[in-house]
């Protein structure tokens, strides 16, 4: 009896290891502190109807640029020029359904503006990645180049055409578009309906105060979801993992490293164009300064998701819960307002500081110190 009970403990430790040297589990711990804490300051205001919607809001934005980063990131590379490419794609958008498509194409509708851009930032993204992979350069110095290059083009662009560095009033496309619905739109009605049928919030002439949740919350779903299965369940996710972990490694043993580095740079410019996308179509408005310093906050939330510096490990699903916890906090001061908004950078900031020490030691533990 005492044998078969030694034995259980040692299985039941062995498996609670595994779980401590998960990537996420850390920031989960942090997430559902502050889910409580804020339900607790809050006085639950952070999760009435409006509450719930705005915060997811905010979580979908950051969550959609953190999975981009990660995934680029654990193939041991970086990504600074995210937030200019959020403005540049915004700004092209907005730019042709105000003036029309490039070349004398005629009128653009949502889906065309939406396609032309997307065709722009993904040979952008080409670009970048081929330059990297080719040059040897570090993708810092490169992708610090492309974030003045596109934020620089993108005022330059707003100045020259439209006399302005933004535009506003355009029609509200998702009146008779279904493309700027799916993009602009709500999602997941049915929520507030059972919601409201269980006794939900009411405003004062007993109406509900929000029909859905943004679109972007489906996309980010739809992005987290299919970056999760490449990772876990493909071959291309084994090669994003050696791809980070040793390249030469990795190439002697087939894997396409620099397709692998081209492809994931393209997938950020694709996660910055789909922010950029939900956000014209949600405001009907487009600015030069949006998606400034983003591309910090899309690191600093893969990082604290339990992502690598060096690359070869991380987690969508950290990436995730990384998300909900900036993003909540991010918007405390709307729910605490006795909360000075800069106790936001100083959180992130301390925070990312200990999750670089924790993944560190995760490091060191999968490589035996080295």
């Amino acid at each position: 009896m005492s044998g078969r009970s030694e034995s259980d403990r040692l299985k039941q430790e062995t498996r609670l290891q595994r779980l401590v040297r998960r990537p996420e589990i850390g920031t989960f711990v942090v997430m559902v502190i502050i889910i409580v804490a804020l339900a607790f300051f809050s006085s639950g205001k952070a999760y009435n109807a409006l509450g719930l919607k705005n915060n997811i809001a905010i979580i979908a934005q950051y969550g959609i640029i953190a999975t981009g980063a990660a995934l680029l990131m654990i193939s041991g590379e970086f990504d600074l020029s995210i937030g200019s490419m959020i403005g540049f794609a915004g700004m092209s958008m907005a730019m042709m359904l105000k003036w029309g498509l490039p070349f004398g194409l005629g009128e653009a509708t949502p889906i065309t503006a939406f396609i032309f851009t997307m065709a722009m930032t993904l040979a952008l993204g080409w670009l970048i990645g081929t330059i990297v992979v080719r040059s040897g350069l570090s993708s810092f110095i490169v992708t610090l180049a492309f974030l003045f290059f596109l934020r620089g083009a993108t005022e330059v662009a707003y100045r020259y055409i439209n006399k302005s560095t933004q535009i506003s009033g355009l029609p509200d496309y998702k009146q008779n578009s279904w493309f700027a619905e799916m993009m602009g739109g709500e999602v997941f009605g049915w929520f507030y309906d059972v919601w409201f049928m269980l006794g939900g919030n009411l405003n004062r002439r007993g109406e509900q105060w929000v029909t859905g949740f943004d679109a972007r919350f489906l996309w980010w779903i739809i992005i987290a979801a299919a970056a999760y299965f490449i990772l876990s369940r493909t071959r291309i996710g084994n090669w994003i993992f050696a791809t980070g972990d040793n390249k030469e490694s990795a190439r002697a043993n087939g894997v396409p490293v620099n397709a692998v580095k081209v492809g994931l740079f393209m997938f950020t410019a694709f996660c910055a164009t789909m922010f950029a996308a939900c956000q014209v179509f949600d405001t009907n408005t487009s600015d030069a300064a949006k998606g400034n310093l983003m591309e910090l906050y899309a690191i600093a939330i893969a990082v604290v998701g339990g992502t690598l510096m060096t690359g070869g490990f991380g987690s969508v699903l950290g990436v995730a819960f990384g998300a909900v916890t900036v993003g909540l906090v991010a918007n405390a001061v709307f729910f605490i307002p006795q909360i000075d908004g800069s106790w936001f950078r100083v959180f992130l900031g301390g925070i990312l500081l200990a999750a670089v020490f924790a993944n560190e030691r995760i490091r060191k533990r999968i490589t035996g110190g080295i």
